[in-house]
């Protein structure tokens, strides 16, 4: 076993175990043998000798015979049959000790091992392994199976075990206490724009931002089996498919009022449990299978670059690089409110770091802020939150500087993660997610 000295701000080990010795080729016992023995203290019954040093004698007692015969029989199979009878006949003593028979040459020398191979060096990844605690990862998201969330999670991971929530704080806690191993969760969409509750819910919870993945999104208009458009009443979904679609629902001449539900599969699933033959459900193809729906209307959401960014949590952030492409996200505040903002965002601009996002969300524990002024009266202003994502690995000098000044202009900075950027390609969605 070699010890590998600790790395700082890591919070996975490694232990790396040498393999066995081993023979390309079996040996054929045609040469004097040599006894490996335990240092314990060891009687030997049998008549062979109650001490080590009857042990030994009589090894070499035997070992010379063997050898002599061999010298003087030119046969090898002979030599061969000899040896096997020797190996045989001290076998033959041990109750529970193992001898570990080691083979010699004729010059008393041992054999030298196989030679190991040069033992790979480490790398960055083999420093960020993935907590599983099992065969498969384990991966919550929001909804029900046939949501998006749970396509992203496949695609984020492929071949992990999706564990749904019927929450997005349900699915932070689920990692929190180790019930999953990770959690994808959507944080905007092309077209309706942002999720806010998850925002508020990465600042609220200590999980790191650890990869993303972009999805396209498809829609269908789901019912029972033979309900008809014209026979429908309502529509339900998750409020940000009701507004992807809210055009082409118009368009399709529905006298329907929309409803918002927790999530778009469990609308499917709402439908099909309680058998609504006047309400439609938009919904991804897969929810229609598994919920034995019928699409009415295929590829209704409003424009088919319909895409939306999901990010992966983890308990434990990952190590930064520079050989590909990364994306950093932060949240910051002041006491001052927005007017530091160009001070903070001229941080980054000087260092030619592009920004990918800037959210401003109200802070929770400090909403509003009163400025006393004896001639005008009392002015109300909101105390604002920013999340602001940049194309940089932490790993970057330029990004750790930018992070050092804005630091001076804040108050309150935090980083979310800095993980790889999501480059693989994408086409305007024309199918099944």
């Amino acid at each position: 076993m070699q010890a590998i000295s600790h790395v700082q701000n890591l919070n996975s080990y490694l232990i790396i175990c040498r393999s066995k010795p081993r023979f390309d080729k079996p040996v054929r016992l045609a040469v004097p043998v040599r006894c490996v023995y335990h240092s314990d203290s060891v009687q030997f019954p049998n008549g062979v000798g109650s001490s080590r040093v009857d042990w030994q004698s009589s090894c070499a007692i035997l070992s010379s015979k063997v050898f002599s015969q061999d010298q003087d029989s030119g046969d090898k199979s002979n030599t061969s049959s000899a040896s096997d009878h020797l190996a045989a006949a001290v076998n033959g003593h041990k109750t529970s000790l193992d001898l570990n028979l080691v083979p010699l040459d004729k010059k008393n020398k041992p054999q030298p091992p196989a030679k190991q191979p040069p033992q790979k060096p480490l790398t960055i990844t083999d420093l960020c392994p993935a907590p599983t605690h099992g065969a498969q990862l384990r991966v919550a998201y929001q909804g029900v199976p046939g949501a998006y969330s749970e396509a992203a999670a496949g695609k984020a991971y492929p071949n992990c075990e999706a564990i749904p929530c019927d929450q997005f704080e349900v699915a932070f806690q689920a990692v929190e206490l180790w019930i999953a191993d990770r959690a994808v969760l959507p944080v905007e969409n092309s077209l309706g724009g942002s999720i806010h509750r998850n925002y508020d819910l990465l600042l609220r919870h200590r999980l790191h931002i650890v990869g993303e993945v972009q999805l396209p999104v498809h829609h269908c208009l789901l019912a029972l089996p033979g309900v008809r458009k014209e026979y429908l009443t309502r529509v339900i979904s998750h409020p940000q498919a009701l507004s992807q679609c809210e055009n082409t629902v118009t368009k399709l001449g529905l006298n329907v009022t929309r409803e918002a539900v927790d999530d778009t599969a469990g609308a499917a699933e709402y439908i099909a449990t309680n058998n609504l033959r006047d309400t439609a459900a938009i919904a991804s193809a897969r929810a229609a299978e598994l919920y034995g729906l019928n699409v009415l209307a295929d590829g209704i959401q409003d424009d088919s670059s319909n895409v939306t960014r999901f990010v992966m949590l983890a308990r434990d952030p990952i190590i930064p690089r520079t050989d590909r492409p990364f994306k950093t996200s932060i949240v910051f505040a002041h006491e001052e409110g927005t007017s530091v903002l160009f001070k903070v965002l001229s941080a980054f601009a000087f260092r030619n770091i592009s920004l990918t996002k800037i959210e401003s969300r109200p802070h929770r524990n400090r909403p509003i802020r009163l400025v006393d002024d004896a001639n005008v009266g009392t002015a109300k202003h909101f105390e604002y939150m920013f999340y602001v994502d940049f194309e940089a690995s932490m790993a970057e000098v330029r990004a750790q500087n930018a992070l050092a000044e804005v630091q001076e202009f804040t108050s309150f900075l935090r980083v979310l993660g800095s993980y790889p950027m999501d480059m693989t390609p994408w086409c305007p969605s024309s199918g099944n997610p």
